[in-house]
C-alpha cells in the first residue's frame, strides 16, 4: 500500500479505448472490450472521485470503483482537436518540427490549443487540489491532455508539460499544499 497524504490528486488516465489509433479529443470513444481493472490497487482510499464526462473516463472510474458516485466535470474533457477530431493518426496533417510554445499554441481547425486546454483545466484543478486539502485524496479520471495541462499547472510552464508520456490507467501523484501551491509526487505510474 503506498503511504499517502490528506492532499493528494491522483490522477488516472482512462483505458484504452475501442478506436485505436485514432485522435480522440471529443469523440465519445468507449472502452476497448478487452480492457481489465485491477481488484485491488495501491491509491489507498480516496474520499472523492471527479471524471471527464467521457464515457471512456466514467467507465474506467467505474471498473476501478465500483458503485462509487463520481463528479462529472465539464473542464476536464480531453482537448477538443476540431476538424483533426476521431481521425487516424496517419491522416492528421503533419506540422513539421515546432518548438514546445508552438506546439502548445497549436489548435486544429475549430478546435483548441494545449495552451487552452490549460486555461481550462486549471480552475478544476485548482478546485479539486481544494477538495483534497478539506476533505482527504481525491482521484481523477481523464485524459493525457488533462493531465498533461495539470502537470503545466504545476510547473507553471505550458510548454514543459507536453514532454510527457502519460499511458492508458496510469497514476500520476500531485501533492496539494496550502496557498494553492502542487508539487509533482511521481508521474506515469502503473496502476497495480
Amino acid at each position: 500500500m503506498v503511504e499517502i497524504s490528506a492532499s493528494e490528486l491522483f490522477l488516472i488516465r482512462h483505458g484504452p479505448t475501442d478506436m485505436p489509433g485514432h485522435l480522440c479529443g471529443r469523440t465519445d470513444a468507449g472502452l476497448a472490450a478487452n480492457v481489465t481493472f485491477p481488484q485491488k490497487f495501491a491509491l489507498g482510499r480516496v474520499t472523492s472521485i471527479w471524471t471527464s464526462p467521457a464515457m471512456r473516463a466514467r467507465d474506467t472510474a467505474k471498473g476501478l470503483w465500483p458503485g462509487r458516485n463520481c463528479r462529472h466535470d465539464a473542464r476536464l474533457w480531453e482537448q477538443d482537436f476540431g476538424d483533426w477530431d476521431g481521425l487516424a493518426y496517419a491522416d492528421v496533417p503533419d506540422m513539421g518540427e515546432l518548438s514546445g510554445n508552438a506546439l502548445a499554441d497549436l489548435a486544429a481547425p475549430g478546435g483548441e490549443s494545449f495552451r487552452d486546454v490549460v486555461t481550462r483545466v486549471r480552475p478544476a484543478i485548482r478546485a479539486a487540489a481544494d477538495d483534497a486539502l478539506a476533505t482527504g485524496p481525491v482521484a481523477i479520471v481523464a485524459h493525457a491532455g488533462v493531465i498533461r495541462a495539470a502537470l503545466a499547472v504545476a510547473m507553471e510552464d505550458v510548454a514543459a508539460a507536453l514532454a510527457f508520456e502519460v499511458d492508458h490507467l496510469s497514476v500520476t501523484r500531485l501533492r496539494c499544499l496550502p496557498g494553492g501551491a502542487l508539487t509533482i509526487i511521481s508521474v506515469n505510474g502503473a496502476l497495480k
